[in-house]
């Protein structure tokens, strides 16, 4: 696998990371059952083209990911070993039957998860920590607080933040250095163009892109009569409901169009559309096996000039999706929606 490579940079203060980031959920959590060797080998294969951002949280799979990134790190020729950038989200709190019962972000809690994951991780340091999302009995200053105690003692290396609004942002910001915020950013979810992505422009602060291809939804790969596997929670998301999916699905073979005419698919389009927001603005893909990861690292080599800017957005206008990004219990912890 061959890619040109290239970099940005997590903000004024975070470190230099590759231009596509690899998210690492689906090999443990919320999309079925998953391959514990091929996803070890996509791991590998990310490191191998260059790829240096590993996104993981402590929650997916209750630690599972942790310990999978941490088995593919040790197995990795150490080259790549040294040049992987672990991000990290904690605070979700689970329960043995696969729940969720909200978030915890006090310092005592900060301290805790973070202490498991070195652990799980089988690392000295966690490159960017985050809260994966606000917990609304304490005051954000206070988590980033916890943080950035970590980063004193070596514990961290950076600050990050995922899925807050503005004025989150603004106080975060004032607490500690923030590298960067991770939130969901695609052709159909573009809520953040409108006051989170000029408030962390102003600041300095980069965006790791998560959704790119909206859980699959914009990959060209997503049918109609797919059937989920248990325990996919697709099946509860309302973008992939009825006619919601019905007309989400006209977007892409618009989409699709644009894509045969650049020799390209459907997925780079929509994952080049995203890296030309900004190069403040890193995309996480999440690819579950290497055919899907060589697919992701051909939009480095799109180039979209601006008469293809505009086909897209005519095909899929801002706002054009139908149905929330999450279940509405989810879209109450957002702090982004607010």
């Amino acid at each position: 696998m061959t890619t040109t490579p290239q970099t940005r940079t997590l903000g004024s203060t975070g470190p230099q990371v590759s231009a596509l980031g690899l998210g690492c959920m689906g090999m443990s959590a919320l999309y079925g059952d998953a391959d514990r060797a091929e996803s070890v080998a996509t791991i590998h294969a990310a490191l191998e083209a260059g790829v240096t951002l590993l996104d993981t949280g402590d929650f997916y799979g209750m630690g599972h990911n942790e310990l999978l990134i941490g088995e593919a790190l040790r197995a990795a020729p150490a080259a790549h070993r040294e040049q992987a950038l672990i991000s990290v989200k904690f605070g979700a709190l689970r329960d043995p039957d696969e729940g969720w019962s909200g978030y915890d972000g006090r310092p005592a809690a900060v301290r805790n998860f973070a202490a498991y994951s070195l652990q799980r991780l089988g690392t000295d340091h966690i490159d960017v920590y985050r809260i994966a999302r606000v917990d609304p009995d304490v005051p954000i200053e206070e988590t980033v607080g916890a943080i950035a105690e970590l980063v004193e003692k070596g514990y961290v290396r950076h600050i990050g933040l995922s899925e807050v609004g503005a004025e989150t942002i603004r106080r975060a910001a004032a607490t500690a250095p923030i590298a960067d915020l991770q939130i969901e950013y695609s052709l159909i979810s573009r809520g953040i163009e409108r006051e989170i992505l000029p408030t962390t422009r102003e600041l300095g602060i980069a965006v790791t892109a998560y959704g790119v291809l909206s859980r699959g939804l914009i990959s060209g790969h997503f049918t109609r009569d797919r059937q989920l596997a248990p325990g996919d929670f697709r099946a509860l998301s309302p973008r992939f409901q009825g006619e919601n999916l019905r007309h989400n699905l006209d977007l892409v073979e618009a989409l699709r169009k644009i894509a045969e005419q650049k020799g390209a698919s459907v997925a780079q389009i929509a994952i080049a559309w995203v890296l030309s927001r900004g190069e403040d603005i890193v995309p996480l893909v999440g690819a579950r096996r290497r055919d899907r990861l060589a697919e992701a690292l051909g939009a480095l080599e799109v180039t979209l000039d601006a008469a293809d800017l505009a086909a897209i957005e005519d095909a899929v206008p801002a706002d054009a999706a139908a149905g929330e990004r999450y279940p509405a219990a989810q879209m109450a912890h957002l702090d982004s929606e607010h």
